[in-house]
């Protein structure tokens, strides 16, 4: 057993802070990334592993969801935090049986997520049954007869969850939720519905697809692009070399976001040798938006476009496009018309010269994109701020056009393929009926729970299972309390996954953890190797092949984990070929071929050099399938959020050593955070105004309708060019601040970008995690 991971946690008392960096990439990312890779894999698997991340014949990031060019590929093709990403993935270090044996299930749940990921990879089937103190071995045949007799032991199929993430490829979303279907439910949660679920229901709403318009070459084309509510620097940090670029050609860049981000202002290419001793100045402007003012901001900047065109007609509002191809643009200008200014600026905090200014871009640019991640999608009222988006776009025909649409990041790789494929608890009719077609079941038409229904589902006792194909569903949910006593109050809970973390020490009154490979490992079947595809967030897909020796000759795919388990749980003469499906990947792609939309001829399609892109009728042909045939227009109450007195608005965040809810370090080095995560970002005046002082140690206490206090501790007070008001803090460490309940309309997705809270003096360190 190799090993080089953590052998102390976290050290909150050797945290510094030092002023944020004022440049991103550059040599110390490349320095950094290398030393990572080394350290984790050793220099000859350093070397046989970046070489291939995003290549043509190699395998797909299992980082972000950014697409690669559809031109010349670089030889580095990935950013710092996909390397960080491919070396957890790829690491030497093991957790076996003999860990388990040395480590108990409560020193384990006293480990901090940064050091129980940092151990390595998972390399056997591992089972605690009541009354157990440890995880011991158990063998595959073995753990699927448990999962099948709790499985079937229960009263109905809708007790039982099957939870995915974003890492899952196409071919094994495709048979999971093939295989809960056929046991009977629609329980399909997933981690769109913490992300991304609000745009998909107002593009949805608003141009009949809830995908992003746009694809990588869009870029090159667009004089404007608007980023608002995200930081690509750390989240999508190849997404910075596409601003770049758009920037040479022309292109002109508004970062809209409570915080300043340095890989917005400066950034390095450390592809380039001018990038490395120069940068680029990707922003051209900032706009330093209140937490929640963003649908604000849309309203405000309509109202001046309408303005504009009243003083010159004809040359800002599309006329053309809005009388051929909209639905309601005559109550939306009613609306708008009417919106005050003033107000406008309240919500935002920008003056009205930065909305003049911002305006006037917008009625001269030609091509339009905008942008956006969580920090749009997380509000109570996100689907409508995505929705004024849109309508923005819409009324100067910005849909349909090369350089112009809207563009909604995705976060973690594939998990928009997840959605394409079928994990979804609310599948169209269509979707079902094709699946059924093509083979002989009848799927279950009643829709299911999503994340935060599965949470109280579990909570209220009415789901007894949960299964998770990946993630760290402990980590990445919200009111944290409260999802681990409902993962606790399961009969069952399984976890299939490449490392450990904090979801194998929550668990119910017997666990399952089964081992499988990742991207980067090699995938051989009846002798033959496999390959698995993805779909990017620009619905791009294409195929990923890993190359390296497995870590243990215990691991399964998830494919295989996925048929194995369907032949036990619903029986040899089941009418799905599961074992043909396990056996030859191509078999799964030829069903999809038959069953999803746009996928016909999947297996020669995806075997082109770049994949195919999925269709996209408002795209390709300006074609909006809504209920009125054409893109609407909505009309929302302007809503926003206000501080109250004596009080913050937190957002959650990530850090740059961090993914998702994987904490590659404990360096946020962009922002100044050092050895160390339990930090509340905060202006110095409202550090003052509250009575504290940079640096005082302090409690953060949530304040909901619903009158609990939830409070996480002990964290440092650090003086930051927050909006007055604002604050914000890392995640996992603040999700027991969110609570459950709270939720966007509409999407149901938590909201961890606007949670009230009041500060507390630190008086003693409570240890929980």
């Amino acid at each position: 057993m190799h090993r080089t991971g953590p052998t102390d946690d976290i050290d909150e008392s050797e945290l510094t802070v030092t002023p944020p960096k004022a440049r991103a990439a550059g040599l110390r990312a490349v320095g950094v990334a290398l030393g990572r890779a080394v350290s984790d894999m050793g220099v000859a698997r350093t070397a046989r592993t970046l070489t291939r991340v995003n290549q043509v014949h190699g395998f797909d990031c299992p980082g972000c969801a950014w697409p690669e060019p559809t031109g010349h590929r670089r030889p580095a093709e990935f950013c710092e935090n996909g390397a960080k990403a491919v070396a957890e993935e790829a690491t030497l270090n093991t957790v076996g049986p003999e860990f388990f044996a040395e480590h108990s299930i409560a020193d384990l749940a006293d480990k901090s997520g940064y050091w129980l990921g940092r151990q390595g990879r998972l390399t056997h089937p591992m089972v605690v049954r009541p009354g157990d103190t440890h995880y011991s071995p158990i063998s595959w045949e073995s753990a699927y007869r448990l999962i099948a007799d709790q499985l079937r032991d229960l009263d109905s199929p809708d007790q039982a969850v099957f939870y995915t993430s974003g890492r899952t490829a196409n071919e094994t979303a495709f048979l999971y939720q093939l295989l809960v279907r056929s046991f009977g439910t629609n329980n399909l949660p997933d981690c769109s519905n913490m992300c991304h679920e609000s745009s998909g229901a107002a593009l949805t709403s608003s141009i009949g697809i809830g995908k992003g318009s746009v694809t990588i070459d869009d870029f090159a084309a667009a004089d404007l692009i608007l980023v608002a509510g995200q930081n690509p620097g750390t989240n999508h940090p190849r997404m910075l070399s596409a601003l770049a670029d758009a920037k040479k050609a022309g292109a002109r860049i508004i970062a809209i976001n409570p915080l300043p981000e340095t890989g917005l202002i400066n950034f390095r290419d450390p592809q380039t040798v001018r990038g490395l001793t120069t940068g680029v100045d990707i922003a051209d402007d900032f706009l330093q938006i209140r937490l929640g003012g963003d649908m604000a901001l849309f309203q405000g900047l309509a109202k001046l476009l309408f303005e504009a065109e009243d003083r010159a007609p004809g040359t800002v509002l599309d006329r053309a496009f809005i009388d051929a191809h909209t639905a309601g643009f005559a109550d939306y200008e009613r609306h708008i018309r009417a919106v005050d200014l003033d107000t406008v600026g309240t919500a935002t905090g920008l003056t009205r010269a930065q909305l003049e200014h911002t305006a006037a871009l917008l009625a001269r640019s030609e091509n339009t994109i905008v942008c956006w991640a969580m920090g749009l999608t997380q509000h109570k009222h996100a689907v409508a701020t995505i929705e004024e988006v849109t309508n923005l776009l819409l009324s100067r025909g910005m849909i349909g056009k090369p350089g112009a649409g809207v563009c909604p990041v995705r976060g973690h790789s594939n998990v928009q393929g997840d959605r394409t494929m079928g994990i979804w608890e609310q599948v169209p009719e269509s979707f079902l009926a094709a699946l059924d077609h093509e083979f002989g079941i009848t799927s279950p038409r009643a829709h299911g729970y999503d994340t935060v229904a599965a949470i109280r589902a579990l909570r209220d006792g009415r789901a007894r299972v949960f299964f998770g194909m990946g993630g760290n569903f402990v980590s990445a949910t919200p009111d944290t309390a409260v999802t681990e006593a409902a993962l606790r109050g399961c009969a069952l809970t399984v976890q299939v996954s490449t490392k450990l973390n904090r979801s194998h020490v929550v668990h119910g009154g017997t666990a399952l953890i089964l081992p499988t490979l990742g991207r980067t490992d090699l995938d051989v079947q009846n002798g033959a190797r496999q390959q698995v595809s993805v779909e990017d967030s620009m619905s791009m897909v294409h195929l990923s092949t890993g190359r390296l020796d497995p870590v243990s000759p215990q691991l399964r795919s998830e494919v295989a984990i996925v048929c194995e388990l369907a032949r036990e749980l619903l029986g040899a003469d089941h009418p799905v070929p599961w074992e043909r499906f396990r056996a030859d990947y191509d078999r799964i792609r030829d069903a999809i071929a038959r069953v999803v939309p746009g996928c016909a001829d999947y297996n020669a399609r995806v075997r082109q050099r770049n994949g195919f892109v999925l269709p996209h009728p408002p795209r390709d042909a300006r074609e909006f399938r809504t209920g009125t045939g054409r893109a609407n227009f909505a009309v929302n109450e302007l809503s926003w959020v206000p501080v109250p007195p004596g009080r913050l608005v937190l957002q959650t965040l990530r850090s740059h050593d961090q993914y998702n809810t994987t904490i590659y370090g404990l360096d946020d080095r962009y922002r100044g955070v050092h050895h160390g995560r339990r930090v509340v970002l905060v202006h110095a005046d409202d550090i003052a105004e509250l009575g504290f002082r940079d640096g005082d140690l302090v409690d953060l206490v949530s304040e909901w309708t619903d009158g609990v206090d939830r409070r996480v501790e002990g964290f440092r007070l650090v003086g930051y060019a927050t909006p007055r008001g604002n604050a914000a803090a890392y995640y996992p460490e603040t999700n027991p601040l969110v609570p459950l309940d709270h939720v966007a309309e509409r999407s149901n997705t938590p909201v961890s970008k606007a949670v009230t809270i009041r500060l507390e003096p630190h008086v003693h360190r409570h240890e929980s995690r």
